[in-house]
C-alpha cells in the first residue's frame, strides 16, 4: 500500500470511466494535445445526460457552470454541443451544506465561490488532459466572479449488484487531480452514516425526509425506489413505514462512511486567502 498522496507511485496515475466503469491511465503516457481539443461552456442538459451515463454516481447535482471537454477533428455525439466530440464534463455548483465554502475570506458564498461538484473524462481521453481541461474551465470561471474553488473525493469504496453479482464501479480516490490542480488539502468531512442503494447510488438523508413527511418531492424520491425494485406505496401508507419496507426489499445497505477528503484552491488573478489550520496528506487507498 502507498501511504501518501504525494509519493511519486500514487500521482501516476489518471482516472477515466465509461457507462460508469472505471478505468485508469498512467500521466506517464503522455499524448495530450491542446491544439485538439477545446474547453466551452456548455448547456446543462447535454452535461447532465453526460454525468449520469459515466461517473460512478449517477447523478447530477445543483449547478451554475458546466464546462465540456471537445475533440475538435471528431464530430459531436448525439445530443452533444457543436464543434467537436464531447470528451469531458466538469462542472461547478452549490454544495450540499454552503458552509464548506467559507474556508475563503472575504468572499460570498455561490456569487464568488462554488464547489467542483462532477469531474469525469472518458476512457479515450489521453493521460494529462484533466489538467488542461481543468485550468481553461476554472479561468472562464474566475472571468464571472468565481474566486475559489472546493473539491471533494470519496474514499469509500462504491459497488452496484447486477444479475451477474457485485460489480466495484469504484475503489475510492483521494483525490490526486487536485493535488495536481495545486489544491490545498483541509483534512476530512466529518463521518457520518449513508443508506447505499442497489445501484451504488446513495439516497441522501434530505431525500429519505421528504418520504417521511410527504414532502415536495417525495414522488420522485419514491419512484427511484420503486425502479430499483421497491414495491408501490399502499393508499394510506405512512411514508415512514413505506420508506423502511423499501429499503428492505431493495436490499439497501447502510455503511459507516469516514467522511471525504476536503480540497480548496483559490483562482483568478488575485488569491484570495484559505483558511486552513493545519496540512495533513490523506491515506492512500488500495486501488
Amino acid at each position: 500500500m502507498q501511504e501518501e498522496l504525494h509519493l511519486p507511485e500514487a500521482g501516476d496515475r489518471c482516472q477515466r470511466w465509461r457507462d460508469r466503469r472505471p478505468t485508469w491511465r498512467r500521466t506517464s503516457e503522455g499524448g495530450f494535445a491542446p491544439g485538439l481539443h477545446r474547453v466551452i461552456e456548455i448547456p446543462e442538459a447535454p452535461a447532465r445526460r453526460f454525468v449520469e451515463r459515466h461517473h460512478y454516481s449517477g447523478t447530477w447535482p445543483a449547478v451554475r457552470f458546466t464546462y465540456g471537454l471537445q475533440r475538435l477533428d471528431e464530430e459531436p455525439g448525439p445530443g452533444e454541443p457543436s464543434g467537436g466530440r464531447l470528451l469531458g464534463v466538469l462542472s461547478l455548483g452549490i454544495p450540499m451544506n454552503g458552509a464548506v465554502l467559507d474556508v475563503f475570506e472575504g468572499t460570498r458564498r455561490y456569487t464568488e465561490t462554488l464547489e467542483l461538484s462532477r469531474l469525469v473524462l472518458l476512457d479515450r481521453a489521453e493521460s494529462n488532459s484533466e489538467s488542461w481541461f481543468c485550468a481553461k474551465a476554472f479561468k472562464s470561471a474566475a472571468s464571472h466572479g468565481i474566486r475559489g474553488v472546493v473539491a471533494h473525493s470519496d474514499p469509500h469504496p462504491r459497488t452496484r449488484q447486477t444479475p451477474a453479482g457485485p460489480e466495484l464501479i469504484s475503489p475510492g480516490h483521494i483525490g490526486h487531480v487536485y493535488a495536481a490542480q495545486d489544491f490545498l488539502y483541509l483534512g476530512r468531512t466529518r463521518p457520518r452514516r449513508l443508506t447505499v442503494l442497489p445501484d451504488a447510488t446513495v439516497l441522501s438523508e434530505r431525500a429519505a425526509a421528504k418520504i417521511r413527511r410527504d414532502e415536495m418531492g417525495h414522488k420522485g424520491a419514491e419512484r427511484r425506489l420503486v425502479k430499483l425494485g421497491a414495491p408501490p406505496r399502499d393508499d394510506g401508507e405512512k411514508g415512514t413505514r413505506w420508506l423502511a419496507r423499501a429499503l428492505e426489499a431493495i436490499g439497501a445497505t447502510t455503511i459507516h462512511h469516514p467522511g471525504n477528503h476536503r480540497y480548496a484552491r483559490a483562482i483568478g488573478t488575485g488569491r484570495t486567502p484559505i483558511r486552513a489550520t493545519a496540512y495533513q496528506r490523506p491515506q492512500h487507498q488500495p486501488l
